[in-house]
């Protein structure tokens, strides 16, 4: 088994997934802040050990493996508290009987409102993955490689910074909560924070459905041929 330093990193990430997905549903300024903190650290190292591997030749079969493993994980770890605590008011999705006392009462707030995660969007983002996962596998079947282009990194960013700004607003908000915060200058940053969550999720959006039809223009043909 060829454990190296991005293997190791990678599978650091895959134990932290159920913490950062557990952590939110604890209405608490330390588990949020700590939920926030762990998310940090995975996306940091989720370009990390792969730029690690990369750079020092260390690609190996294991890293292959886990790391598109590692990726959905996480995805997934982090879309179903936001879901769930960012949900609009009375989304049929969102459990009546939730875990967390806060769900669907953490969106961000703008200047025009708040803003959730509706379903169609998780489902959106979720979808694409499944879906690309799914067409790897066959068009490796087929001898055909493909390879992440722009719009995909970009999405990854953009995706980074919004479930981050998300995972930030759960320990602020709660922390304001808790201090009794509720000046001008909370009110700006609260708007900043949504305002810079929910561009990100927007632009993630978008280039989660640009790339798949990027991708599909790219090399369906390939793989029908």
């Amino acid at each position: 088994m060829n454990l190296n330093l991005p293997n190791m990193l990678t599978a650091g990430r895959i134990l932290a997934a159920p913490f950062i997905a557990a952590l939110p549903f604890i209405a608490s300024p330390t588990a949020r802040g700590v939920g926030f903190l762990l998310y940090v650290i995975a996306a940091i190292t989720d370009y990390y050990d792969g730029w690690l591997a990369r750079t020092r030749n260390l690609i190996t079969d294991l890293g292959r493996l886990l790391d598109p493993l590692a990726d959905k994980l996480l995805l997934f770890a982090t879309l179903i508290p936001i879901f769930v605590l960012m949900a609009p008011p009375m989304d049929p999705l969102v459990p009546t009987r939730a875990e967390s006392v806060d769900a669907a009462r953490l969106q961000f707030q703008t200047p025009w409102g708040s803003v959730g995660l509706p379903w169609w969007i998780a489902a959106i983002v979720i979808g694409r993955e499944i879906f690309m996962t799914i067409f790897r596998q066959i068009a490796a079947r087929r001898g055909v490689v493909i390879s992440a282009i722009g719009p995909a990194k970009w999405k990854t960013a953009f995706q980074s910074l919004w479930v981050g700004s998300a995972y930030f607003w759960f320990f602020a908000s709660t922390t304001a909560i808790s201090a009794g915060w509720s000046s001008a200058p909370w009110r700006a940053f609260a708007y900043f924070n949504g305002i810079v969550g929910t561009l990100a999720m927007i632009a993630s959006v978008f280039l989660t459905l640009y790339s798949l039809a990027l991708y599909l223009k790219r090399y369906s043909g390939a793989l029908a041929a």
